[in-house]
């Protein structure tokens, strides 16, 4: 079994939430709601309850305990705030080793290197504690700033997928990429 993930950068530490961590997560679901809306599925009025942040929390936990996901919260230095959220999902073993990465950043952190620094050391932690080998990611083509992310974390173009998500109510296209360990 592989242990829950305890990572520190520069600016943020990063671990899977706890029960108590419920009101931060309501707190960064409510003041990011209109700047994450047009990158998201769409969400239930529910979503927006401390609630559903201690369901969602159980969840999470529930899917890592598993080895099914591993969605991670971004905390500023003192975990006082979530600063973003970033997530490997969908997780494949066998002879495949492959996940989903997806992201996202608080609105006041956008543009400040940020999800480079935490994504570099949750990649590192992926392919090394987790022994994944394929790494993937998509996004919308008019998501430029997740272009240029990806592009800089090493994540290479691999397809175009013709309405992919339905995403904030609508079926969109996504471009594929993917990321493969430099070790295997």
């Amino acid at each position: 079994m592989v242990a829950l993930p305890s990572l520190e950068t520069p600016r943020a530490r990063i671990r899977i939430a706890e029960v108590t961590d419920a009101t931060k997560l309501l707190r960064y679901r409510v003041e990011n709601r209109a700047h994450l809306a047009p990158w998201e599925p769409l969400h239930e009025a529910a979503f927006y309850t401390v609630e559903h942040c201690i369901q969602s929390i159980g969840l999470a936990r529930q899917s890592a305990a598993q080895d099914r996901g591993y969605p991670l919260l971004v905390f500023d230095r003192h975990e006082q705030a979530i600063i973003g959220t970033f997530s490997f999902s969908n997780i494949v073993r066998g002879a495949f080793q492959a996940c989903h990465l997806g992201y996202g950043v608080a609105e006041r952190m956008q543009g400040q290197g940020l999800m480079r620094e935490v994504l570099e050391v949750g990649i590192d932690w992926a392919f090394g504690e987790l022994g994944l080998h394929r790494i993937m990611a998509n996004y919308l083509p008019r998501n430029e700033r997740s272009a240029r992310l990806l592009t800089s974390l090493g994540f290479e173009k691999e397809g175009y997928a013709k309405r992919y998500l339905q995403i904030a109510g609508v079926w969109e296209d996504h471009v594929l990429t993917a990321l493969i360990c430099p070790e295997g």
